[in-house]
C-alpha cells in the first residue's frame, strides 16, 4: 500500500464522521515521550498523525507550537531522529511530516522524499511552499507514492484555490482562520463556506485545520462538510503542562475522537 493508499483508507470513515489527524511535535517534549504521545494517540482513535519537524523560523505556527519545536531543537531533536521516530509510529497509523521547506531544501528534495518513503510514511506537508515552487517536490512524492498535501485560506482566490486543489494529493488541508495555529474560542461563522470552497476545488478530501481544540469543534467541523479535523495546539499544550504527556494527551483524543463518532 502506497502512502497516498494508506491516507485514503484512513479517509474512509468508518464510525465516524470525519477522520481524526492530532498534531504531535517531533522531539517534544523528548523524542522518548514524543514516540509514547504518537501512540496514544493511535490507541486512542487516530486515523492519521501529523508529526511535526522542529523548525527554527516556523512562520505559520503560533506561540505553543512554536515554543515546543524549540524546545526540541534545544534538546538536540533532529530531521533524522524525527524521521525515524514517524518510522515507528507507520506501523500503528498513517503519519504525514509536517516540515517547513529549508530542511527539505537544505537535504535536497530527492534525498528527503527517499527518507520519507523508506521510512514507511504517507505524505508531506510544507506550510511555507508557494503553488510556483512545489513542482519539483509534488513530481518526487508523486514518484513514491507519498502525497504532498497543499494547504488553502479562507482568503485563497477562486483561480489559485482550483490550481491548488487540482495539484493536492492525499487531503487538502482547509485553514479555518486567517492567522497562525492556536486555540480558538469558537470556530468561525465562515468554516462552511471555507470547506465548501475547497471541497468544490478537489477530488481529495477536505481536512480542517487551526483553531479546533475540542470536541465540539470537531463535531462542527465535521458538521460543516470536513473529511478530517486536524487538532494540534491543544494537545502540544497538553504535552507541555502535564506530568504525564502520553496520558494526557490520549485522554484528549478519546475526546475528540467521541465528538466525531457517529
Amino acid at each position: 500500500m502506497t502512502g497516498e493508499q494508506r491516507i485514503a483508507a484512513a479517509f474512509a470513515r468508518d464510525g465516524r464522521r470525519a477522520a481524526l489527524m492530532p498534531y504531535l511535535m517531533g522531539g517534544f517534549p523528548s523524542l522518548q515521550e514524543a514516540e509514547a504521545i504518537g501512540l496514544a494517540c493511535a490507541d486512542a482513535g487516530a486515523d492519521v498523525l501529523e508529526l511535526g519537524v522542529p523548525f527554527s523560523d516556523p512562520l505559520a505556527d503560533g506561540p505553543v507550537i512554536h515554543a515546543a519545536g524549540t524546545a526540541a531543537l534545544r534538546a538536540g531533536a533532529t530531521t533524522e531522529a524525527v524521521i525515524a521516530l514517524g518510522a515507528r509510529l507507520a506501523q500503528r497509523v498513517a503519519v504525514v511530516v509536517m516540515c517547513y521547506a529549508n530542511p527539505i531544501l537544505a537535504r535536497g528534495s530527492e534525498r528527503f522524499v527517499d527518507e520519507l518513503a523508506a521510512a514507511g510514511l504517507s505524505g508531506l506537508i510544507v506550510p511555507d511552499l508557494p503553488l510556483e515552487e512545489a513542482p519539483a517536490l509534488l513530481e518526487a512524492c508523486d514518484e513514491r507514492g507519498l502525497a504532498l498535501v497543499p494547504l488553502v485560506a479562507p482568503t485563497t482566490p477562486d483561480e489559485r484555490l482550483a490550481a491548488i486543489g487540482a495539484r493536492a494529493r492525499g487531503f487538502l488541508y482547509a485553514v479555518s482562520v486567517v492567522g497562525t495555529t492556536g486555540e480558538r474560542q469558537a470556530l468561525q461563522a465562515t468554516l462552511a463556506p471555507v470547506v465548501r470552497r475547497a471541497a468544490a476545488a478537489t477530488e481529495v478530501p477536505v481536512a480542517v485545520g487551526f483553531g479546533i481544540s475540542t470536541p465540539e469543534h470537531a463535531a462542527a467541523a465535521a458538521a460543516a462538510g470536513a473529511d478530517g479535523v486536524i487538532v494540534g495546539t491543544r494537545l502540544v499544550r497538553a504535552a507541555a503542562e502535564a506530568e504525564e504527556p502520553a496520558g494526557a494527551v490520549g485522554e484528549l483524543v478519546r475526546g475528540l475522537a467521541a465528538g466525531l463518532a457517529l
